[in-house]
């Protein structure tokens, strides 16, 4: 299984940077990438900087194998404050059609603090955009 990472910087009008980084894991991922880097993307020029010590958006794509958790922890931790936590795709958010297999954690909410979840299987890039949205309230109001 190959992780993808990719990190982009969102202009919200606040006091900070909101910094991506996102852990493309499985499928999901891909629609993430379209959604940050595609026609219409939330950013005109992504960050080639995978450094989660940048980061304050944690979006967290795919199937989360027991044996991947551990990097994604890690990812979080390195991560300054404020952080904040995207679940995307059903695999992300509840285990997904592998919810019963042994290696797959039922849920990265249980793991860490998820802000926003996505569902999909697989979520489209407009679902992502308003996951980003609904996270962008919440850190604004």
């Amino acid at each position: 299984m190959t992780t993808t990472t990719s990190t982009v910087r969102l202009n919200w009008g606040t006091r900070y940077e909101v910094t991506v980084l996102d852990l493309g894991l499985a499928c999901c991922g891909v629609e993430v990438m379209a959604a940050l880097h595609g026609p219409g993307a939330v950013a005109p020029e992504p960050v080639s900087t995978d450094a989660p010590e940048v980061a304050h958006v944690l979006v967290v794509s795919g199937t989360v194998t027991d044996v991947m958790l551990p990097a994604v922890v890690a990812s979080y931790e390195a991560m300054p404050s404020p952080k904040y936590v995207l679940s995307v795709g059903a695999c992300s958010n509840t285990g997904g059609p592998y919810w019963d297999s042994y290696c797959v954690t039922k849920g990265i909410d249980q793991m860490l603090p998820v802000d926003v979840a996505v569902p999909g299987c697989p979520p489209r890039p407009e679902a992502l955009l308003d996951g980003l949205r609904a996270l962008h309230r919440q850190v604004t109001s």
